[in-house]
């Protein structure tokens, strides 16, 4: 073989399992029945989950960090963001972000809601229920406050409380306070945000399919709006769908990206589009390895075809991945030869 599998192997381990804990009687139960085949073990291992322990140590630092929050907080909901919440992250020791959330006002896509309430060719593409709706979130709009300095305010309370409960807490950063649980060895990002609702948002009642702006304390601005909790949503139930296969493909991607001496400059965000652009009838019912040609299909069709290429579109289905980002496309033509290697590995050595 042209690669070093068993190499790979070992440091996919080293990542996903820094404390060797024993992996789960699934893995190895699978382990055993491909271990003649180094580029096999391979896959199955860069597919893997995190064990569930380590993942729980993340989740407790969250809600440890939430527990000391809560007692001087006012007016906020928590909420998590993230791979750990999809079982897609590729570190044993990953961090978590907890994002503190305003409850004391909201922002509403106005420019967007507006244009489609008084532009008659967009208006009439909407059902009637959707446009009370619309019609409705206009009118409720009482906030007279001070969004920034409301932000603000909690971002400070939130870095007061923190740096008397952790030894180790980063204030500086403008989007996120950072701090280590010594305990737990996990570390934190506390990011203040606001709730951001889209015409989306509002016409499926919000729940889910609210957006955020998260606070940035040195410019002392909002940014720009991401909907978080609609992709951990459909990522799971997707998973779920699929039996686990749509997580495999992230992860084994995510890996693949890892453990390549090129820095790839593909977000998580990204990676994750592109599996959950593959059309579900396509891998269902594969094999773990059988995955591995339907990723390097995808990924070949995106960067040879401009019309595949233009329509990847994120989980949340608000913004397009490459059409107004070819530098991406240019990241993922280096994934591709990455996976490429495993791919002709794979069939050289396998029955597919």
């Amino acid at each position: 073989m042209s690669r070093n599998y068993i190499q790979l192997t070992e440091s996919i381990k080293g990542r996903i399992n820094p404390d060797k804990v024993p992996f789960g009687y699934s893995y190895r139960s699978d382990i055993s029945t491909v271990s003649y085949s180094d580029v096999l073990v391979y896959i199955r291992t860069a597919m893997k989950g995190v064990e569930p322990e380590y993942t729980q140590k993340s989740k407790d630092a969250g809600e440890a960090v939430k527990r000391h929050l809560s007692g001087v907080l006012r007016n906020v909901t928590y909420r998590y963001q993230g791979s750990v919440m999809t079982n897609t992250h590729i570190r044993g020791h990953s961090d978590i972000d907890l994002l503190t959330i305003s409850d004391k006002f909201y922002q509403y896509g106005y420019a967007e809601i507006n244009d489609i309430l008084n532009t008659p060719e967009r208006r009439n593409g909407f059902k009637d229920t959707s446009i009370k709706k619309l019609e409705q979130e206009v009118s409720n709009s009482s906030y007279s406050g001070n969004t920034l300095e409301d932000l603000r305010t909690i971002r400070l309370d939130c870095e007061n409380t923190l740096s008397g409960q952790y030894s180790i807490c980063d204030t500086g950063k403008p989007k996120a306070i950072k701090i280590t649980n010594k305990n737990l060895n996990r570390e934190v990002d506390v990011v203040v945000a606001n709730w951001y609702d889209d015409a989306m948002s509002i016409i499926n009642d919000k729940g889910d399919f609210r957006g955020i702006q998260v606070y940035n304390k040195v410019e002392h601005v909002q940014g720009p709006q991401n909907y978080p909790f609609l992709s951990i949503n459909r990522i799971n139930e997707r998973g779920a769908l699929t039996n686990g296969r749509l997580k495999k493909m992230i992860r084994f991607l995510k890996n693949l990206k890892a453990s390549s001496d090129t820095d790839i400059e593909l977000s998580s965000f990204d990676i994750t589009a592109i599996c959950y652009d593959i059309d579900v009838k396509k891998y269902q019912n594969q094999t773990f390895y059988q995955l591995v040609p339907i990723l390097y299909h995808q990924i070949k069709s995106i960067c040879t075809d401009k019309n595949h290429s233009d329509n990847v579109i994120s989980v949340d289905g608000r913004e397009y991945i490459f059409r107004y980002h070819p530098e991406k496309l240019t990241e993922l033509k280096v994934l591709l030869v990455e996976l490429e290697r495993v791919f002709l590995d794979l069939v050289n050595n396998v029955k597919l």
